[in-house]
């Protein structure tokens, strides 16, 4: 899925993290809610501006955004401990 239209990164919003359609919604609070075990038919009626396609988006930028992570090379991955 193309989610390029639909999340949105601006700098002075929310602190540059990615956004539905320039609203002030995070990806990030979809995922929560998603992982809290709401349904997407909740979260629709919680959030009335948003739309199915807008949960898909969210799914799709973090489902690439973990792609990306998993093939970085693993010295880039690597947990840093604290001595």
């Amino acid at each position: 899925m193309d989610y390029s239209k639909i999340i949105t990164i601006e700098p002075g919003k929310r602190s540059g993290k990615p956004t539905i359609r320039g609203t002030r919604m995070t990806v990030t609070d979809v995922l929560e809610y998603l992982a809290s075990g709401m349904t997407d038919e909740e979260i629709l009626a919680d959030f009335p501006d948003l739309t199915k396609e807008d949960i898909k988006a969210c799914l799709a930028f973090a489902a690439e955004r973990a792609r990306k992570l998993a093939s970085l090379p693993e010295h880039e991955t690597a947990v840093q401990r604290p001595l």
